[in-house]
């Protein structure tokens, strides 16, 4: 089979998942508020079978080339990913707004301590101070009420752990098998379609109501959803690709990115109400976001002048610590 690069630079990578990922989340607002359709996670899991049905297309026509993994390992990740995303739901579905937000702010911490404790990374003070002022801004800029509930917090604490460690999972799965990004979601991805399909159904029922196999389609959200099947496309394969080619906290970072350009684009776009505490927290955030970015660069650098003898850092492109 005749194989043809589907990999991108870092730079393309870091595009394609801000661009995909921002188009996706504002044609899915529309779909949500606008046409009322709420089935999140049963659209979900049809973004990963059209997902699955691309790579098959792309395989065929001799554009990847697919690589065997370990079943088990297959399977555990694939299974991973799928019950992160339910878990994620289950959070905002319990939980308020603000404190959904709180959630997907600790997936930072929670990534670094994984990475220290089990990875045996090491993370310079420059890179904590700068994650720190990051989700400070972003904290400023998106979180508001905070209500409190067991329930909920228990949701939100499965969502952050299952969530970091199917993104270091995506990295080290790469490492370990020697499979690209493109790889290793063709292999997961009918897994990870399996795993979201067979408990959407029954968990959109729980929080939304109804169900979405007797939901009265029109052909406005026909068309939507599909345009959001196509998008989900280039987020998968991007998301894969972030990972593998930096690691799961720069992954992290990319996303509060896109959370503080959804929220400008809200501002510029659709008229939304320009609060002076969102305009600061959106300033303190990309200030964090470069001051990460330039620290990363530091430490790579550093890291290189060590040797391979030296501790590498978080901010080791290879992501594989001191394994």
């Amino acid at each position: 089979m005749s194989s043809r690069p589907m990999e991108l630079g870092t730079v393309g990578a870091l595009t394609l998942s801000v661009a995909s990922s921002v188009s996706i989340v504002i044609v899915n607002k529309y779909l949500i508020s606008t046409l009322g359709y709420r089935y999140v996670t049963f659209l979900t899991a049809l973004h990963m079978l059209v997902t699955v049905g691309a790579l098959r297309v792309a395989a065929r026509s001799g554009w990847l080339e697919p690589k065997s993994i370990e079943r088990g390992a297959l399977l555990r990740f694939s299974i991973l990913n799928g019950v992160s995303i339910g878990f994620l739901n289950l959070s905002l579905g319990f939980n308020s707004v603000g404190f959904y937000q709180m959630t997907k702010l600790a997936i930072i911490p929670c990534t670094v301590a994984i990475q220290t404790v089990f990875y045996a990374k090491q993370f310079s003070g420059r890179v904590k101070a700068a994650l720190g002022v990051l989700l400070g801004g972003v904290a400023v800029a998106t979180v508001t009420d905070l209500e409190l509930n067991t329930v909920g917090s228990v949701m939100s604490v499965c969502a952050v752990v299952t969530t970091c460690v199917s993104q270091i999972w995506t990295n080290t799965m790469q490492k370990t098998y020697g499979v690209s990004s493109t790889q290793l979601l063709h292999a997961a991805s009918p897994y990870m379609a399996l795993t979201l399909g067979v408990f959407s159904v029954p968990l959109d029922g729980f929080l939304v109501g109804g169900s979405p196999l007797y939901y009265e389609y029109s052909t406005a959200v026909v068309f939507v959803a599909a345009m959001t099947c196509a998008i989900a496309v280039a987020v998968n394969f991007s998301t894969f690709l972030v990972i593998g080619k930096c690691d799961a906290v720069t992954y992290q970072v990319l996303g509060h990115l896109k959370t503080m350009l959804v929220l400008m684009f809200g501002f510029f776009a659709l008229d939304n109400p320009v609060v002076a505490k969102n305009i600061m927290g959106i300033m303190i955030a990309l200030f964090g976001m470069v001051a990460y970015g330039v620290a990363e660069n530091a430490d790579k650098k550093a890291a290189e002048q060590r040797g391979s003898g030296g501790v590498l850092p978080v901010t080791n492109a290879n992501g594989n610590g001191g394994k």
